[in-house]
């Protein structure tokens, strides 16, 4: 695919990539703006043809594309849930479980994002190094 004015190519480990294509899947049910919309729907065009160009689909990556749009779906509900929190100053509990929670449910979603680069062999895969917390 030829780069468009504006636009810049980069390589990505597969999972990065099906995260991105899950996230706009997402922001494509849920965002109402026609303008947005436009946008979304045309990145997620563009990633998901270099998905299907790149043959990485199996029934394996499908389940874990649907375990990488549950966890990002759940970190949208948790992100709508802590800007309530804060558009009315509470920054009790609540507030504090949602931010917990965000932390973890990340850790899950690199879990994920990472299975898949494994099992599609990306020669790009993201890593992370974070205090452990479960201890």
């Amino acid at each position: 695919m030829q780069n468009q004015a504006g636009s810049v190519t980069i390589e990505v480990g597969a999972g990065e990539l099906l995260d991105k294509i899950t996230i706009l899947k997402i922001k494509n049910e849920r965002i109402s703006d026609a303008e947005k919309l436009r946008n979304i729907r045309h990145e997620l065009n563009v990633l998901q043809e270099t998905w299907v160009q790149a043959g990485l689909h199996s029934p394996e990556v499908q389940e874990l594309e649907r375990d990488l749009r549950e966890v990002n779906s759940k970190l949208w509900d948790i992100e709508d849930e802590i800007r309530e929190c804060e558009a009315k100053k509470d920054f009790g509990e609540r507030f504090v479980q949602l931010a917990r929670s965000v932390y973890i449910t990340n850790d899950e979603r690199a879990r994920i994002k990472k299975a898949v680069n494994t099992l599609c062999n990306s020669a790009i895969v993201e890593e992370k190094s974070y205090s452990d917390y479960k201890s």
